[in-house]
């Protein structure tokens, strides 16, 4: 997941849409946090861009529905993410 190199860079915070920058990682990460904000029913959309496959960083756009703030389904969204991933390593430990 997100390592010691990682951080996050807020471009844009509104009320409803929140655009940063994703440094230190690329489309795994990010496609599964896109991927379960997109399941969460107060998200209208999460999309992110990578313009140079090589040297290109992650720039992800979240907009909310009405009376919901992006940052908040984006720290429900990384804890999600984070025990998904501590769940799949157990997984991982008891199969091999």
């Amino acid at each position: 997941m997100m390592d010691n190199n990682t951080n996050i860079e807020i471009i844009e915070d509104k009320t409803l849409e929140l655009e940063f920058i994703v440094h230190g990682e690329s489309h795994g990460v990010c496609n599964a946090l896109r991927h379960i904000l997109m399941q969460d029913s107060d998200v209208e959309y999460a999309v992110y861009n990578i313009d140079h496959p090589l040297t290109g960083e992650p720039n992800m756009t979240i907009k909310t529905k009405r009376g919901k703030r992006p940052r908040k389904v984006l720290k429900k969204a990384a804890s999600q993410l984070k025990d998904d991933a501590a769940d799949f390593k157990k997984l991982i430990e008891e199969t091999l």
